[in-house]
């Protein structure tokens, strides 16, 4: 046994920045394998409007953890924290680096954190939660569990209530359930970028790309979907792309409202994803690809 970290590249932030392409230029540098970290591109017939690596991609580099659940099985953070761990170790045992790149932050929390290990959901009390305005809810977590209080905004009410139950249903804040199951440096020693784009570019690149996916077929392939017996009910096909496709396919609503409600919830999600990255630590942010040199000077350095 050896105590030894494996060294870990980690390439997140919002959709539509070019982790992708950035991952795929530096494993080719450096004899990396990629292992996705993207929560839709886990599932078979879904490429299109995950925006998943092309086949020339795949042929550049390995990648791991694409395609390999059906569209109608739940995939957790913790199942994702399970193949990514295994993944990850059989890259560093071939001698090779591993760079997981994605923009899905429980993802990566997940496997470089570890999961909270506290107990399950409680109903009722959410119940009593459910009708008390998120100052409030706030405040009273501020009196039990400061250290998340502090983390948290009075619109993240999930998060808050969640952190409630856990004391109502413990009497210990769950920053405490955290700080006991976290495992985080114990098996990685990590080198973690975000790629910085402006926000109107950002947006530009997302309208462009919900664009490039009609063009390319997201229409003929939510059809062939549904047509499998993947339906609204299952929460792959009520992600963003699918489930305005689906509504049009339904007749409920005309494709050019669907594109627009793509391309606006795109464009939520990747403000979503800014926010979660801004705020986990030792991120370094930067631009691509005007930087790529000294990306990849860097990195080469990481794993010298």
């Amino acid at each position: 046994m050896t105590d030894k970290k494996i060294k870990l590249l980690v390439i997140s932030g919002p959709t539509g920045s070019g982790k992708s392409d950035l991952a795929v230029r530096i494993a080719e540098q450096i004899g990396g394998e990629i292992v996705n970290a993207d929560s839709m591109q886990i599932y078979r017939g879904m490429d299109i409007g995950t925006a998943k690596p092309l086949a020339e991609e795949r042929a550049r580099v390995p990648h791991h953890l694409l395609d390999i659940v059906s569209p109608d099985l739940n995939f957790t953070a913790s199942d994702f924290r399970r193949e990514a761990a295994a993944a990850i170790a059989d890259i560093d045992r071939r001698g090779m680096r591993a760079i997981v790149v994605g923009g899905t932050g429980l993802y990566i929390r997940a496997l470089l954190e570890g999961l909270v290990d506290s107990p399950t959901g409680d109903p009722e009390l959410r119940l009593q939660f459910a009708e008390v305005p998120g100052e409030e809810l706030l405040r009273r977590l501020f009196l039990v569990d400061p250290e998340t209080a502090s983390r948290l905004h009075p619109n993240d009410r999930v998060r808050i209530i969640r952190a409630l139950e856990v004391f109502s249903q413990t009497g210990r804040p769950i920053s405490a359930f955290r700080t006991e199951h976290a495992f985080s440096g114990t098996y990685y020693d990590t080198l973690k970028f975000a790629i910085k784009v402006e926000r109107q570019e950002l947006y530009r690149r997302i309208d462009h790309r919900v664009e490039q996916m009609l063009r390319d077929g997201l229409v003929e392939e939510v059809r062939s979907l549904l047509a499998s017996g993947f339906t609204l009910e299952m929460k792959a096909m009520r992600s963003i792309g699918y489930k305005e496709i689906s509504a049009y396919l339904a007749g409920e609503i005309a494709l050019n409202e669907a594109v627009d409600l793509i391309k606006r919830d795109t464009r939520r999600y990747a403000k979503r994803q800014m926010t979660w990255f801004s705020k986990e630590n030792d991120i370094y942010w930067l631009e691509y690809p005007e930087t790529f040199a000294n990306i990849l000077a860097h990195v080469i350095e990481f794993f010298a």
